[in-house]
């Protein structure tokens, strides 16, 4: 056998050798996955809300407006069911602290004070993007045993900036307390009796108000007369988003 030939052969077997060796070491790194990219955090914006309401009565001042934002589907009283003990304890005494309590309430803005017949009052709301859900407004008419006025579970997230949503509402009879109008047993300045009595001894279902009947209507242990009469609706509440 030719010498000069074998080593040609070995070197070129060798040389093929190598070259399949680098190729096979890098295929892999040619395809290697990129690192997974975590996107970054959404900061939530401010939403901020202005809520004006007008009592429309002729002389029943009401207490201060209940401003109360909660979770979506969420309301503070249903009309045929009873209401809370928080929702009683407003409706007789027009003491709402006891709302921040109730299931899927997020926060509740008090007005300044007594709204009194013909008065308007507005209150400011800010609320970052994702705690934005249901609002419910919500007051005592004073001069009455168990009467409230109000709405419950509007849906702000519907709300644009620069629009405004208008709600005339009705007064509401929570039926914890009988209508009796006596003395001793209404809290407003026609009286300046008992607020909050535990004790149920009316219907127990929240339904809409009947109205007060007074003392010049013939109900002759009532303190109340023609002026605390009221008719529907007794709250104008307009909602604007601002920003």
């Amino acid at each position: 056998m030719n010498i000069s030939k074998l080593r040609f052969k070995t070197s070129s077997l060798a040389a093929l050798s190598v070259g399949a060796l680098l190729l096979g070491g890098c295929s892999d790194n040619d395809h290697t996955s990129p690192a997974p990219v975590t996107p970054p955090a959404v900061t939530p914006t401010m939403q901020d809300y202005t809520i004006s309401v007008t009592n429309l009565t002729a002389n029943q001042p009401m207490s201060p407006i209940a401003v109360v934002t909660h979770e979506a589907d969420s309301v503070l009283w249903s009309s045929g069911e009873s209401a809370s003990l928080a929702l009683e304890t407003l409706a007789e005494s027009g003491d709402a602290s006891g709302l921040t309590d109730e299931t899927g309430v997020t926060e509740l803005v008090s007005g300044a004070g007594i709204l009194m017949p013909g008065a308007s009052e507005e209150i400011s709301l800010s609320l970052d993007s994702n705690s934005v859900a249901d609002l419910s407004v919500v007051t005592m008419l004073v001069n009455t045993n168990d009467a409230f006025a109000g709405f419950t579970g509007y849906d702000l997230s519907s709300l644009a900036v620069d629009e405004s949503m208008v709600f005339r509402v009705i007064t509401y009879d929570a039926g914890t307390e009988a209508n009796s109008e006596a003395k001793g047993t209404i809290p407003g300045p026609a009286d300046g009796g008992e607020g909050f009595n535990a004790a149920r001894d009316d219907t127990d279902k929240v339904h809409a108000h009947p109205g007060v009947i007074s003392s010049d209507d013939g109900l002759s242990d009532s303190v109340l007369n023609a002026s605390h009469r009221f008719d529907n609706p007794t709250l104008l509440i307009k909602i604007s988003r601002t920003e």
